[in-house]
């Protein structure tokens, strides 16, 4: 996959909870479950704990634009911390919280959607081969081996890899019997693995991340309204996965217009805080569904135009929520 420009790559960060909306929940289900189960109940708590801190060091990892390997950067540390703290995440997710909500239809989508943020973070900061420039790369690279001694005048050393694989010249004579390997005593070179490797095995993470997002979708349109602001949650984190990881731009714009359509196409009431998030999410989405075309709205665009109708709401006030005008595309 083509590395894309640093620019683009910083607007790709995602935070934790396709905003707000995420937490709010978990918050909530946490909460009303403290007396029937207590177990989970802690268990979505420590979730919730590491999303809010996760978010935010996601928003700091927007700040740093190059990544200096050289030496132990604070940016190296913050990408370690974040990759730290979406593996115990999924681990909380996967092992501990969906076994356990299969009977509660909210929360169980919102837990496979967590699960496809978590492998999302996995993607940019951790994939192998990478798919953004924030990924963490290697200290060292096979493809330039410079010598120790880089003083002036002095000449680096030639690839050995490059060198064993060059094909001689049979006029000009060559070991005996013909072999082109290395010289006694010269190791293969391997290419060496991320430096973040001792916290998470390095592979490409872009087939579970698909695989989990995918899992959500079905779930949530077979559960959930189209105006539910859990199912507008997962649609906007896979419209930005699609977009910034799977490099379908056409197929993220059709999912953020779909999603809008569902919206206004669904007849479940809901109160004004859930049309509050709805609004949030929609708005994103309006946003996404022109991202990457000329004359697209910006991230920090008002989009009031993709407000989901007054009507949907169960009880109408003299003045419908909209969304707020410094919402920026959080992924």
């Amino acid at each position: 996959m083509a590395v894309r420009d640093l620019d683009d790559d910083i607007d790709a960060l995602p935070p934790m909870a396709s905003s707000d909306v995420d937490q709010k929940f978990l918050g909530r289900y946490a909460r009303d479950l403290q007396d029937e189960n207590p177990y989970l109940a802690s268990m979505l708590y420590k979730v919730l704990g590491l999303s809010v801190r996760l978010a935010r060091k996601l928003l700091r990892a927007r700040k740093h634009r190059r990544l200096d390997t050289s030496r132990d950067t604070p940016s190296l540390q913050l990408y370690h911390q974040i990759i730290w703290m979406s593996r115990e995440g999924l681990t909380l997710i996967g092992q501990y919280i969906i076994p356990m909500v299969q009977k509660d239809n909210e929360l169980k989508v919102l837990a496979f959607k967590l699960r496809g943020s978590f492998f999302h973070i996995f993607v940019l900061f951790h994939n192998t081969p990478a798919v953004t420039q924030v990924t963490i790369p290697s200290f060292t690279s096979t493809s330039s081996l410079a010598s120790p001694i880089n003083g002036k005048g002095k000449a680096a050393i030639r690839n050995p890899s490059a060198t064993a694989t060059s094909t001689p010249n049979p006029m000009n004579g060559g070991p005996v019997g013909g072999t082109t390997s290395l010289p006694p005593g010269l190791a293969p070179i391997s290419v060496p693995k991320p430096t973040s490797s001792f916290l998470l095995p390095a592979k490409d993470y872009i087939p579970d991340a698909s695989q989990s997002f995918t899992e959500a979708i079905a779930l949530s349109d077979s559960i959930l309204p189209g105006s539910h602001p859990i199912r507008l949650s997962v649609k906007v984190e896979y419209a930005a996965f699609m977009y910034d990881c799977l490099r379908d731009k056409e197929g993220s714009r059709r999912l953020a217009k779909k999603a809008i359509a569902d919206v206004y196409n669904a007849k479940e009431g809901m109160d004004d805080d859930m049309f509050e998030d709805a609004a949030e999410l929609v708005g994103v989405l309006g946003r996404m569904m022109k991202r990457g075309l000329n004359g697209g709205a910006t991230p920090g665009s008002n989009a009031t135009a993709t407000t989901p109708p007054a009507s949907s709401r169960k009880d109408v006030g003299p003045a419908p929520a909209v969304p707020s005008p410094g919402m920026d595309n959080p992924i």
